[in-house]
């Protein structure tokens, strides 16, 4: 049973400029978030392209909770517990396939595509009371809605709807789906799984921290920088060079590059430009969307480039590199992060190789970048455990904020985007409904 925290505890956590250590330690809050962050907003689940045909099915969680995302025979894009009806077992344990009909391996009981009750063995067994379709099958996530092909749910029926939710967050969506000539995307491999012993809010928060590249990252730049200088003047820039230069940036270039907080806890770094930025054109890829587009729009769908679009709390994009991260809590101090790739339909093949190599180098667990933060994260979770101090700083210029109605923006290396995320979270912590 999870405890019911007094709303006055809750608030006592976070203020303006810190939040309390407890935050990231206390499993009781962990199973709180569960309930109330995770129960209650539009948790990104996976992409329709993973479920192209009838009985296509990938099987994921949103917070703890297992949920299966099929394609049902109406080539509708259902969400599902996995949960059979009966005793409570996990309905299907591959992580994706297709399938006729699932079946419970404990029982047996089966449920159609569309969730609903297909057959009991032994059914005159359970007596009068009998099952039926419409009462017995698998419980369909309260509510499922996309973005493009980019598919949400949330196991709260209550409003706000999807595009509400996350307002302007959402045109990352759409901008990646743009940036394809025929204008939608498809995963591109499997996902790629990397356990950090830490809380699920470090990894998020991390995203758009710009002071900690210079620290962390500071030996990924440095090789970078030192292999082009033993190259010939006239070499060219090889791919990983391009994709690692700007980890080794000074603090001025990221306080230029500006952090945007937006409300529910979404926003993102950059906008007009990013770390992004300066990558080499890719041959015959601007051609392909000046015929799709015209060159106007073209260049207007090409100029975006935010970095680390969070929709919070549970993943980020990237509009210039078309790779999501998606964060899995398993523990108040475990959390599995995803990464999936996407192809930009119509676009040359160097487009997905690119986004590839971007996360190779920087998401994965044997990546240059990765690991930094791993470390730094793993740092944190232990000694956040002492009681040498109780608070954990965001004080950075917490005075420079400038708003545009519901929108606020700041230099940078502010900590504007983690207080805007612990705002969203307490703001859920406490709310009555």
């Amino acid at each position: 049973m999870v405890r019911e925290f007094k709303i006055k505890e809750l608030r006592a956590l976070v203020e303006p400029t810190r939040v309390h250590r407890d935050v990231y330690t206390n499993p009781e809050l962990f199973d709180l978030e569960m309930d109330r962050i995770w129960g209650h907003s539009w948790i990104y689940v996976g992409h329709e392209s993973q479920v192209p045909d009838p009985g296509d099915f990938i099987t994921t969680e949103i917070g703890v909770d297992p949920v299966i995302m099929v394609r049902d025979d109406a080539h509708k894009v259902r969400v599902l517990f996995n949960r059979c009806r009966h005793k409570g077992a996990k309905i299907c344990a591959k992580t994706a396939g297709n399938n006729n009909y699932f079946r419970c391996p404990y029982h047996g009981w089966t449920y159609r595509r569309d969730g609903t009750l297909r057959g009991v063995p032994a059914r005159a067994g359970y007596g009068a009371q009998g099952y039926s379709a419409g009462d017995e099958g698998l419980v369909p996530v309260a509510q499922v809605d996309d973005i493009r092909g980019f598919v949400f749910a949330k196991k709260s029926p209550n409003e706000p709807g999807l595009r509400t939710y996350l307002g302007e967050a959402a045109l990352t969506l759409e901008n990646i789906a743009d940036r394809a000539p025929a204008g939608r995307v498809e995963i591109a491999g499997g996902r790629l799984r990397y356990r950090h012993p830490c809380n699920w809010k470090m990894f998020v928060e991390n995203l758009n921290d710009a002071m900690h590249p210079m620290i962390a990252h500071s030996s990924v730049g440095m090789a970078a920088r030192d292999y082009m200088k033993s190259q010939p003047a006239d070499a060219i820039y090889p791919r990983e060079a391009e994709i690692l230069f700007p980890f080794g940036s000074s603090y001025e270039f990221f306080d230029k590059m500006g952090v945007t907080a937006l409300p529910n806890g979404h926003g993102y770094m950059g906008g007009t430009s990013s770390i992004h930025t300066a990558y080499s054109d890719i041959p015959g890829y601007w051609e392909a969307m000046v015929a799709s587009y015209g060159e106007q729009r073209a260049r207007r769908i090409l100029s975006s480039n935010r970095h680390n679009t969070i929709f919070y709390p549970s993943f980020t994009a990237k509009d210039a590199i078309q790779a999501v991260r998606v964060v899995r809590p398993r523990a108040v101090d475990e959390t599995v992060v995803e990464t999936y790739h996407f192809r930009l339909v119509g676009a040359p093949e160097a487009m997905l190789e690119r986004t590839i190599a971007y996360s190779r180098l920087i998401n994965s667990s044997a990546g240059m970048v990765g690991p930094d933060d791993l470390d730094c994260y793993g740092r944190m979770q232990d000694s956040l455990r002492s009681m040498a101090c109780d608070w954990v700083d965001l004080s950075r210029y917490a005075d420079a904020d400038e708003s545009t109605g519901s929108k606020r923006t700041a230099t940078g290396t502010s900590d504007l985007a983690s207080r805007n995320q612990f705002s969203a979270w307490l703001q859920l912590m406490t709310a009555t409904d």
